[in-house]
């Protein structure tokens, strides 16, 4: 018989794993429709047309395509096993499982763009899969919860993320965390300045590597990718530069003395900031981090990552500003401002961290406890009106010896269960029973509501 297993890269998860994660869900769907986003889904699959050329070449290889249906072998010929896989992918896949939520989220408001009012605000809470090596915090199978504004150029977008950031993780109360901070145009003008103008984009994705292969490794890829040394030694500076960010913003206004491109990124960060003062947080988490590149290629603006701190994991939200994402798809001069938070990093850093609440322990709040036939229709009423209360209420549902079904409270860490026997049936009096601290009384219906509800 074989033996039952799942692909690398995914997960199973039980109720109180579902539990957890519902949590973080349930965090951040509620701060997303605080500020005014309206919920969408797109499909699992899209067009291959749709997917390829949006992430870099990189991102395309990382695609999982879906073969044709039936009979996927009969448009090919012997030439195209030759001819190698590209060629070969054309004839036998056409769809492809999404890579992430923005690029879909594009070709939505493409298609639907005659019913949409701009400024469109939306969130997204679905899985998206990578075909990745497969390591701690690095899935093929995860959530990502977005949101994202397209059709305004307004940067006070960018400034409500950063607020949005701060509310979600203070939601689920961890602290220790850093927004780090960006913009593609200081990238673009760091490029102008080390005389390698117009390779931002191998610029971006060698310095996206920058902590996980380090800096030696960083300047060597650079170097394979065209780069010379002066480049390299140019960048130097940028790379060392430490400092609050207004010594990393009066550095960069020096820096920049022949970039335009470069200044207006640093303008945009100012702006970003002045708006934000206005939020009053007692911590902003932000840092300014010239190195910051997000490998995707099609952020334009502000970038955003954030890391959560005493952790050895990746990054568990990230986005940015698009300006040209809608364009491909024939939907020119809609600008874009998204981020995602990714739910399987933070389930990890939430669970390392011991962070989740003891209510997402356990679904029921209490169980009462089956004495056979007599006692059933008793318990069953009781058990509508704790649920008319709000209370999640179960019945154990075969006459089973006490111990059983006590096992089963505990178990499922309930932490109450109620005894309806002949004395609280002639009394009216129900016996509760604590089942963390052994407690047990007995307590009249409204009595007992209240003592459930004021335990939570």
């Amino acid at each position: 018989m074989q033996k039952p297993s799942i692909p690398r890269g995914t997960r199973d998860f039980g109720p109180l794993q579902m539990a957890k994660r519902n949590y973080i869900f349930n965090t951040i769907r509620e701060v997303y429709e605080q500020y005014g986003f309206a919920q969408l889904e797109t499909p699992t699959m899209e067009n291959l047309s749709v997917l390829t050329g949006k992430y870099g070449d990189e991102g395309d290889q990382l695609l999982f395509k879906v073969l044709n249906s039936g009979d996927f072998l009969s448009k090919t010929q012997a030439q195209d096993y030759s001819a190698g896989s590209k060629t070969m992918l054309t004839k036998i896949s056409e769809k492809g499982l999404r890579y992430d939520l923005t690029v879909p989220f594009a070709r939505y408001v493409v298609m639907h763009r005659n019913e949409i009012s701009f400024p469109f605000k939306r969130y997204q809470i679905q899985p998206v899969w990578r075909a990745d090596r497969p390591q701690r915090g690095r899935y093929r199978e995860f959530y990502q919860c977005d949101a994202d504004v397209v059709g305004t150029n307004s940067l006070l977008c960018e400034a409500e993320i950063i607020a949005m950031i701060n509310e979600v993780f203070n939601g689920l109360k961890l602290s220790d965390f850093t927004i780090k901070l960006n913009n593609r145009k200081i990238l673009v003008g760091i490029t102008e300045v080390i005389g390698a103008e117009g390779k931002e984009a191998d610029f971006c994705v060698a310095i996206d590597k920058l902590d996980k292969i380090g800096l030696d490794k960083v300047n060597e890829e650079l170097i394979q990718r065209g780069f010379s040394q002066e480049s390299i030694k140019l960048l130097k500076p940028v790379f060392e530069f430490e400092g609050t960010i207004n010594d990393k913003l009066a550095f960069l206004k020096d820096y920049f003395s022949a970039s335009e491109t470069g200044l207006q990124g640093v303008k945009e960060t100012e702006e970003i900031l002045s708006h934000l003062q206005s939020y009053e947080l007692e911590d902003n988490h932000l840092e300014l981090d010239l190195t910051l590149a997000r490998g995707l290629s099609y952020y334009t603006g502000t970038i955003f990552e954030v890391k959560a701190n005493g952790v050895q994991i990746g990054s568990i939200t990230g986005g940015g500003r698009y300006d040209n994402l809608t364009g491909v798809f024939g939907l020119k001069d809609i600008s874009g401002v998204g981020i995602s938070f990714g739910v399987d990093r933070i389930y990890d850093v939430l669970e390392e961290l011991d962070l989740y609440p003891e209510s997402t322990a356990t679904q029921v709040q209490v169980m009462i406890v089956n004495f056979g036939e007599e006692m059933m229709n008793k318990g069953i009423a009781l058990l509508q009106g704790l649920r008319k209360e709000g209370i999640r209420a179960e019945m154990y549902p075969d006459t089973a010896k006490m111990k059983k079904q006590m096992s089963y409270a505990n178990n499922l860490n309930i932490p109450f269960v109620v005894l309806i026997g002949e004395d609280e049936i002639a009394t009216g009096n129900y016996t509760l029973k604590n089942m963390i601290d052994g407690e047990q009384a007995a307590y009249k219906i409204n009595d007992l509501i209240s003592k459930i509800k004021n335990s939570r």
